[in-house]
């Protein structure tokens, strides 16, 4: 396994980042912590989950397989807030003070630790201000239960805002950004990347296999995988449908022959590709089984030239994106030039 620094931290995490969304959710218990311990067994020391994901089950799930395995120690533990934790109370959710002390502590019971490694904000929320939340989480990392603060899914502009407001005010600042990033969708690589390049923010990109796309198991025409995510949701979540367009099966064609020329897997080549793109620190990955983790763990070994990504260019460009990412799904996207 190799090992990066996180942002200007100093501290050492592995290119791969797991997470835990599946778990305690589409993935039952005991699955997801034997793919807990077979990550953290073939090297990776990175670990992702947040509060909303199962409205906690995950985060209980992963705090339970850290404890057995009792190696609690040796992982960088990440966990976020922002989401909806309770359907009838206004304040169960967003980024006041309230909202993140209440759920940096249920965060500690549910992970069954003293600390949290990384704490970070799930989605910026324009209608409060800035320093309202970088005080509330100054004030828990001065406490001692977390070490380091990140963001997730932050523009541009409200990243470098942060770090002004941090240092008029001496609070501690964001270490790191987690980004949507993957072959399917590059429009990071317009202003937020560099940015975060210059302020030496690390960079864990999620969803790096567009949600399944670039795995390899959709194909044109066909029938969507028995259990695949894009065929449980087909009908309960339509936006996803938007997604289902020929351009994105042009480009996973033209991909293919990139991967049996390594004799590996498309996944393992895309998520090779976002491993190895400059200022990308560790990519998350979400295996739904073991056998999924698995795959992504070859990744790791996998070299990509620079002939790789000049075809990757040749057929998503850098900068753009393929089919309606996110609009239908989120609203508009924040990374949208």
């Amino acid at each position: 396994m190799e090992y990066r620094p996180l942002g200007r931290t100093g501290m050492q995490v592995s290119v791969l980042c797991l997470g835990c969304m599946m778990f305690g959710g589409r993935t039952e218990p005991d699955e997801s912590m034997a793919i807990i311990d077979r990550a953290i067994d073939a090297g990776i020391n990175f670990v992702d989950t947040a509060n909303v994901y199962s409205r906690g089950r995950s985060e209980e799930v992963t705090g339970e397989a850290l404890k057995r395995s009792g190696k609690r120690d040796r992982i960088v533990l990440a966990t976020k807030v922002h989401g909806r934790m309770a359907d009838d109370d206004p304040n169960a959710q967003g980024n006041s003070r309230r909202h993140i002390i209440a759920q940096c502590e249920a965060s500690l019971r549910r992970l069954q630790t003293d600390y949290i490694d990384l704490y970070q904000i799930h989605r910026p929320q324009s209608s409060i201000p800035i320093d309202e939340t970088l005080r509330a989480l100054d004030d828990l990392i001065r406490a001692g239960k977390v070490r380091y603060i990140g963001a997730s899914t932050f523009t541009g502009w409200q990243l470098v805002e942060s770090l002004w407001v941090a240092k008029e005010l001496g609070l501690n600042r964001f270490v790191c950004e987690q980004p949507p990033y993957h072959i399917l969708d590059r429009r990071i690589e317009r202003e937020l990347l560099p940015m975060l390049q210059t302020y030496g923010f690390g960079v864990i990109p999620w969803s790096p296999l567009a949600a399944g796309l670039l795995t390899g198991k959709y194909q044109r025409n066909q029938p969507k995988p028995e259990g695949s995510r894009f065929g449980a949701m087909w009908e309960s979540w339509p936006h996803i449908r938007s997604r289902y367009v020929d351009t994105f099966f042009d480009v996973v064609e033209g991909l293919a022959p990139l991967a049996e020329a390594k004799d590996i897997t498309l996944a393992q080549f895309s998520l090779a590709w976002c491993i190895r793109q400059p200022g990308v620190t560790s990519p998350i990955i979400g295996p739904r089984t073991m056998t999924q983790l698995e795959d992504n763990l070859g990744a790791v070994e996998v070299e990509i030239s620079d002939e790789d990504r000049a075809a990757v260019d040749a057929l998503v460009p850098p900068g753009l994106m393929v089919s309606p990412f996110y609009e239908a799904d989120f609203g508009p996207h924040p990374h949208r030039v």
